[in-house]
């Protein structure tokens, strides 16, 4: 066995300049350069489940999972091409067994119990990678949509005590709540005694929204902050009314520079 992964082994240079994408996709050298090592990495496990226990070979991919995902996403390599690389060895890697196996005359058993344990291990990194990959992919991009729904409800303070909540785009129920919880604690923060909600960019509102709306504003009150509505298009103004909203209440101006005025004068 110690034979066969040294076989292994000594054609990792080999098998790791044969890239499985170099004719397809285009990679740079750069980035050939920076996955060489990963392959090494790679090539060397496959080697050492050879004559390792498959609860070693498990535990050395699953670190190696880790790392080749950062690599893969500060790449910005999609995980198809990894698999691809993963599937690619096991082709190459699985012909040296057969030849040494029939070189060394290996018995079925002793052939197959190797063959069989090298590819649990080449399944396992299929496996480890495409779940390390889809949860930091979708970590990252949860991040970012972290920060654009923060930067999607700002609250600009334009006067000592004014401040403006300009609105834009669809309001869902997690900008919404992002809505309320940004509105209370900026408006006290920036010691505001009136905030303006500005809805001209908000194209649609349903219950949902009109709701979650009127409860920023009745949150606001409670904190000591009048709120303004301006910018209410026909369209919207005509579903308010449709969903028995009562807006007697609030303040409301057609536009953000009228309720400017007022509120200085």
């Amino acid at each position: 066995m110690n034979d066969i992964a040294q076989s292994i082994i000594k054609l990792k240079d080999e098998m790791a300049d044969q890239r499985a994408f170099d004719n397809k996709d285009n990679y740079s050298n750069a980035i050939s350069g920076e996955l060489k090592e990963w392959r090494h990495n790679l090539i060397n496990i496959y080697a050492q489940s050879i004559t390792e226990s498959l609860d070693t070979s498990y535990d050395h991919i699953n670190k190696w999972g880790e790392q080749a995902v950062n690599l893969l996403i500060d790449l910005d390599l999609p995980l198809d091409i990894a698999i691809e690389e993963i599937r690619n060895y096991r082709d190459k890697i699985g012909k040296i067994i057969s030849e040494e196996a029939e070189a060394q005359q290996l018995t079925y058993i002793e052939f197959y119990n190797v063959l069989s344990r090298f590819n649990s291990v080449v399944d396992r990194a299929v496996h480890w990678l495409s779940i390390s990959y889809s949860k930091k992919y979708y970590s990252r991009i949860y991040a970012a949509e972290s920060v654009a729904l923060e930067l999607s409800v700002p609250v600009i303070k334009v006067t000592d005590t004014i401040g403006i909540l300009p609105l834009v785009g669809d309001i869902d129920t997690k900008r919404a709540h992002e809505l309320m919880d940004k509105a209370l604690i900026k408006g006290s923060e920036l010691g505001l005694d009136h905030i303006i909600l500005d809805l001209s960019g908000v194209p649609i509102i349903d219950t949902m929204v009109a709701d979650r709306i009127f409860k920023v504003i009745d949150a606001l009150g409670l904190s000591g902050i009048h709120a303004i509505l301006t910018g209410i298009r026909p369209e919207i103004a005509q579903t308010m009314i449709n969903l028995g909203i009562n807006i007697s209440t609030i303040p409301i101006y057609s536009s953000l520079h009228i309720a400017m005025k007022a509120l200085q004068e």
